[in-house]
């Protein structure tokens, strides 16, 4: 629970209470009072940020990016809470050593640490403004010494100020800044008409209804943003649902949703028409899905609090699913520095290990083939698309090689997303090819896509559509495969296929009856 606002300190002393001529305070001290209730909120707000970040870092479980745990409905004081949380994380060995060294967290104060760590980076190194709180109170108490523990510290290393005890900053090249337009809601016209007052801004050339802005453009809190007709979103991340392609009127699975960017994509992409089951294991992501679902106004979404792998994909109630979306649990190395990743105190750990085959990619990539197989094993699905945030080849490249067979044998193919895009898989098998990839040096975030496509009973991949091939991507033949689909299902059904999804996950994760 936030504490109260707080209250002027009786004892400071300044001197007489001034007046102007009307009987009020001067401006310049409701100005300061002012200020203090901000930066008094902001420590709070940014502490409980800071909380969820260094757990969920400690526990390789995160809770969120940074950007988006700030930019979270919760958060009042974004701005100054974004800048209080990175600039103590770049502060936070330093800070630890220091607070560590004077004493100042003992048992008491141990539960409240990450709001200590605020107080002191802001009042050591920050505004310097402290009003009546505890752990104001407490920083103030001990600030002369922990400036002697800071001197000492550079004393020990060798350094003049603190600022050489501070690692090396990680440059980051600016990029555009894109958003989506929500279709559901508006029109692609009248968003450029609007924001074209303030604004320089011009129309993607591959991803509809997606707009392009000069670098460092804010809108956090336009009203186009709060109220859900348009979202901040990358350029790669829409790509991933127009690769899918559903059409209004399918039945379709977003499998690992939160926090819902992609999902309510689907959903514009569909028209609001026929159905999208989105699943998330992790109930606080959950709710975040579900504040997405809701800003969008999309009314065709049913979010499930659960895990994809727990669905039967041969229950009845799902024998209709057409297109599933699987973007599971990654590393995010492809977004890492947009996260803000360098500031993680994982991150110096990362650095001595050669990430790309880290344990914990390893297991992330287990996890994926395993995803990845479930999502094909529904009898009548016709499209998946795998994607990931990832670089490493051991999430994306090796993961579809692995699972190949399964899809072989169950009448998949590989096909190509966007094939004017020049940045394919990396050529480790045959059909790589078809595989898509994007990096920072194309502007944009390290993505990564693959799109499995169910062959028509003739044995050929479904023709793609005149309009979706101008958008960059393959559509399939409504008419022509309908009959021929169902056929198929109930064939697999009635045991014309004998292996059952799980027989045939383990013949991908386990061939030679190990662990993969």
């Amino acid at each position: 629970m936030a504490p109260p606002p707080p209250q002027q300190p009786k004892n400071r002393s300044r001197g007489p209470a001034a007046t102007g001529g009307n009987g009020r305070p001067p401006r310049r001290m409701a100005s300061r009072d002012a200020a203090e209730r901000a930066a008094f909120f902001a420590r709070r707000e940014a502490a409980a940020v800071l909380r969820r970040v260094l757990r969920g870092d400690a526990a390789r479980r995160s809770a969120g990016s940074i950007k988006s745990l700030v930019y979270s409905p919760t958060v009042r004081n974004k701005r100054a809470t974004f800048a209080l949380v990175c600039q103590t994380l770049k502060y936070l060995p330093i800070l630890k050593e220091v607070l560590g060294s004077s004493g100042v967290l003992n048992s008491k104060w141990k539960k409240q640490e990450e709001l200590v760590i605020v107080t002191a980076y802001d009042i050591l190194f920050g505004q310097g403004i402290a009003v009546s709180g505890s752990a104001e109170e407490l920083i103030m108490l001990h600030k002369d010494n922990l400036r002697r523990a800071l001197e000492r510290i550079c004393a020990k290393r060798k350094v003049s100020s603190v600022e050489d005890l501070l690692g090396k900053e990680t440059a980051v090249k600016p990029k555009p800044r894109f958003l989506r337009v929500n279709t559901l809601k508006t029109t692609t016209e009248s968003v450029v008409e609007e924001l074209s007052k303030i604004h320089m801004v011009n129309n993607d050339d591959m991803v509809p209804d997606m707009l392009v802005l000069p670098p460092g453009t804010d809108l956090h809190s336009h009203p186009l943003v709060t109220n859900g007709k348009v979202f901040l979103q990358g350029k790669a991340s829409c790509m991933v649902a127009v690769a899918l392609c559903p059409k209004p009127g399918w039945k379709v699975i977003d499998a690992c949703a939160a926090p819902g960017n992609k999902t309510v994509h689907l959903a514009a992409l569909m028209k609001g028409e026929g159905s999208i089951i989105a699943c998330e294991l992790n109930k606080e992501r959950a709710k975040t899905l579900q504040h997405t679902v809701r800003r969008s106004g999309a009314n065709n979404i049913q979010t499930v609090n659960g895990d994809f792998l727990d669905i039967d994909s041969n229950d009845p109630s799902y024998a209709e699913v057409r297109a599933i979306l699987l973007d599971p649990s990654c590393s995010g190395s492809g977004i890492s520095t947009e996260r803000l990743d360098h500031l993680l105190p994982s991150h110096s750990r990362d650095d001595q290990d050669d990430a790309s085959t880290s344990s914990r990619v390893m297991k992330l990539s287990a996890f994926q083939k395993k995803a990845l197989s479930h999502a094909l094993s529904f009898p009548s699905v016709e499209r998946v698309v795998y994607s990931t945030c990832s670089i490493h080849q051991a999430e994306n490249e090796d993961v579809v090689n692995a699972v190949l067979p399964l899809a072989t044998s169950l009448g998949f193919e590989l096909a190509p997303p966007f094939p004017a895009w020049r940045r394919r898989g990396l050529p480790i098998f045959e059909g790589s090819e078809h595989l898509l990839r994007t990096d920072p040096e194309d502007g944009l975030e390290g993505f990564f896509i693959a799109l499995f496509v169910r062959k028509a009973a003739g044995g050929d991949v479904e023709p793609p559509n005149e309009d979706a091939v101008e958008l960059g991507r393959e559509e399939p033949n409504e008419g022509v495969a309908v009959e021929a689909r169902r056929k198929q299902a109930r064939r697999r059904r009635g045991g014309v296929w004998a292996f059952s999804s799980l027989r045939l996950s383990r013949m991908i994760l386990c061939p030679d009856g190990g662990f993969w």
